[in-house]
């Protein structure tokens, strides 16, 4: 594995500044080329399996956070209230967004025909790192938060929780992310934990469940719980080997206690949902972070910053590279040309070595309407004609196949 801190600044994708601080990275264009088409996968996937997507602030209220459990469970990692004005009223920069969420759930009365109501966002929550604990994009104390909430009745909770893991499962599959073991994160006898051992107790029996019936090996551990229940952990392990949480998946009971969530239910009577945490890839800085690291910034052909490499051999082959490349554009691939007076065909075949596509025209390909394509694991195909190199290569795209080329 590569280091993402070294290749991703080699590669363009993010860096950092002191003025800025440490642990607050920026992304650069390529980088933010990748993290958008993450999120916009994120945002399909989310959609197409009934969640409706939301915007909440990045602050609140201190008494928010003191009714949600985090200012007494959480406080240390927590950025300090900010008085604002000369009024008595204290902000808070959110260590997590749902607190959010579960006053959007009571925002008005609910009822059973609702559930379950999947509410998702793609929003900042800020930690208060060490700075000697902040790493590149893998540890920060600015992240944007891939996270959604199921509010559900007990008797759907098992395939809420089961969905959303097949959901985990199905993304890494799609990102080439390699899972290195399932965790069943449970509480202990430390003070940082919500003191209800019958939530805990329900909780925990829920997610085994689940786990069980995925038919994953999994660990169970103490002490690695939220504090207000359990989770699964979806651990993946780093270029240094050390592991790390990539994906959960928690049932609480506790929060819509906290927040007196309720629903009417088909029997007139008012009852207390359950509330489903889910997170497919975490935060979006961990994620790319750990796909820098695992493919070596050689990322799945869907998601590369540039996916079409056009090298036209001499300039003589300007128009038809130009040509090509407003092909690629109009078929919604991300496609850049290169300049023959950027070095010998060689040098630019090696400087473009991440690109799952280079494109390459002579003067035979372009008289011909043409095209060699050299793909990026070293295979190359016989000259086609243009278009029909575009339409396998947006075919690939489209499916985000791992494949770089279907072989037809």
């Amino acid at each position: 594995m590569f280091d993402h801190r070294k290749l991703g600044r080699e590669l363009g994708l993010f860096d950092t500044d002191p003025l800025i601080g440490a642990g607050l990275p920026y992304w650069l264009p390529d980088g933010a080329i990748v993290r958008h088409t993450l999120e916009e996968y994120i945002r399909g996937v989310e959609r197409r399996a009934g969640y409706q997507h939301v915007y909440s602030p990045v602050l609140g209220k201190r008494e928010l956070y003191e009714l949600s459990g985090h200012w007494a469970h959480y406080r240390d990692d927590m950025y300090p209230a900010m008085t604002v004005g000369d009024s008595a009223e204290e902000l808070v920069l959110r260590p997590s967004i749902c607190p959010h969420h579960a006053l959007i759930y009571r925002s008005r009365s609910r009822s059973y025909r609702e559930l379950p109501l999947r509410i998702a966002e793609i929003g900042g929550q800020y930690r208060a790192e060490l700075s000697g604990a902040v790493a590149g994009l893998s540890r920060v104390r600015a992240m944007q938060l891939n996270d959604a909430h199921i509010f559900c009745t007990v008797d759907q909770v098992h395939a809420e929780a089961s969905a959303a893991l097949a959901m985990i499962r199905s993304a890494y599959a799609d990102l080439g992310i390699r899972v290195a073991r399932y965790r069943l994160s449970l509480g202990g006898a430390s003070g940082k934990y919500v003191a209800d051992p019958e939530l805990w107790a329900r909780a925990s029996a829920a997610l085994r469940a689940v786990l069980d019936a995925s038919g994953v090996a999994y660990e169970a551990e103490e002490g690695e719980a939220a504090f207000y229940g359990p989770k699964i952990d979806v651990q993946v392990v780093d270029h240094a080997g050390r592991e790390f949480t990539l994906s959960t998946v928690q049932v609480d009971f506790y929060q819509p206690a906290r927040f007196g969530l309720s629903y009417v239910g088909a029997d007139g009577a008012r009852h207390q949902p359950v509330m489903v945490h889910r997170s497919i890839v975490g935060s979006i800085e961990r994620a790319v972070a750990h796909l820098i690291e695992q493919h070596g910034g050689a990322f799945p052909a869907w998601l590369a910053p540039v996916q079409v490499q056009v090298l036209p051999v001499s300039a003589g082959e300007a128009a038809a590279a130009g040509e090509l490349a407003s092909l690629c554009d109009s078929a919604g691939l991300r496609v850049s040309v290169g300049s023959p007076e950027d070095g010998s065909l060689g040098a630019r075949i090696l400087a473009a070595r991440l690109v799952p596509y280079l494109a390459v025209i002579g003067s035979r390909e372009a008289a011909a309407g043409e095209v060699a394509v050299r793909l990026r694991d070293g295979r190359r195909i016989a000259p086609l004609p243009a278009a029909r190199v575009v339409d396998d290569i947006g075919s690939c795209v489209r499916a985000r196949a791992a494949a770089l080329w279907d072989g037809s």
